[in-house]
């Protein structure tokens, strides 16, 4: 006698049987839990379908065995869900102490941290190390969302996926409106087409705007950032609103503020190559070290002006 048919189910989507196996599933006399399957997933099966453990005993034809295992055909975003629930066992009783005590306010070092850890590794184009950064700017997402959840006003982390898509979706009426809609919903500013990356960002500032029902250009710009980061945000507000070029050159004072504007005016990245110059500089001062005198005997290097004029070329 043959065995039951196996059907494998990914612990990644929960209690979800694979589509092309549901009919299966629905016919088989009895189903069967493979001791595979982790605890709480079986306990869903056994609820759902009157799933029992399999035993040692020859099943019945047309038997059904579920083994946990990954879908090849999981779609694109399963290890998300993974992750989410990793996070609540984390934060739920029985977890992680460290975990359980944090707070938003507890967590804000962390993100501000972690943003610029993968801000360094996206620019220096290290594969490995922006994969592992984006991961930690995630769990920084999925640990406030899971804060939030515990609060009675608060929200969860599909409150804030759904908001993201609706935003999205929203502000890409050209791309998402129904194909036989009115032409009119995908029309941008002045009545043209959106069919430049310029028209975009003038389109979705124009719907932000509608949206938060923003009184100034300047509403909801992050006063955390850098100053130079700031300044080059509200030059680039500006610049969406109409203002002219030369009045916003003309609007700070002469020396760096100006030269940011300026930079920025020019399509350039002021905050990036403010970076670039401290890097370089940071490299420049490591270089100019190995050239200065070793200190002795494991004592803190003491050098002197002249000690870095000398060796500074």
């Amino acid at each position: 006698m043959s065995g039951p048919t196996a059907v494998v189910v990914d612990p990644r989507l929960g209690a979800v049987l694979p589509a092309r196996a549901v009919r299966l599933v629905a016919a088989a006399p009895v189903v069967l839990l493979d001791a595979s399957l982790p605890p709480a997933l079986a306990r869903r099966f056994a609820d759902d379908l009157g799933a029992v453990a399999a035993g040692d005993g020859d099943a019945p034809p047309g038997a059904v065995l579920l083994v946990a295992g990954p879908d090849p055909e999981a779609p694109a975003g399963a290890e998300l869900l993974e992750a989410v629930a990793v996070m609540d066992r984390l934060r739920s009783p029985g977890g992680c102490p460290w975990d359980a005590e944090q707070t938003h306010e507890s967590l804000l070092r962390y993100l501000v941290e972690e943003t610029y850890e993968l801000y360094d590794a996206l620019a220096a184009g290290d594969v490995a190390a922006s994969r592992e950064e984006l991961g930690d700017v995630l769990l920084q997402v999925l640990f406030h969302a899971r804060v939030a959840a515990e609060s009675p006003v608060g929200f969860d982390v599909d409150d804030v996926a759904a908001e993201l898509v609706a935003k999205l979706v929203g502000r890409h009426p050209h791309v998402f409106a129904d194909e036989a809609g009115d032409e009119a919903q995908r029309s941008s500013t002045s009545g043209g087409a959106v069919v430049t990356s310029s028209d975009q960002d003038m389109r979705w500032e124009e719907l932000k705007a509608t949206e938060k029902r923003r009184e100034s250009v300047l509403d909801g710009v992050a006063l955390a950032q850098p100053a130079a980061a700031l300044l080059a945000k509200y030059v680039s507000r500006a610049k969406r609103a109409g203002v002219p070029p030369d009045l916003l050159a003309a609007a700070v004072p002469e020396g760096p503020p100006a030269a940011v504007v300026g930079a920025y005016l020019a399509g350039g990245d002021p905050e990036g190559e403010l970076r670039a110059a401290a890097t370089a500089l940071g490299e420049r001062l490591r270089a100019v070290e190995v050239r200065l005198p070793a200190p002795a005997d494991g004592a803190p290097r003491r050098t002197t002006s002249e000690d870095w004029r000398t060796h500074w070329e």
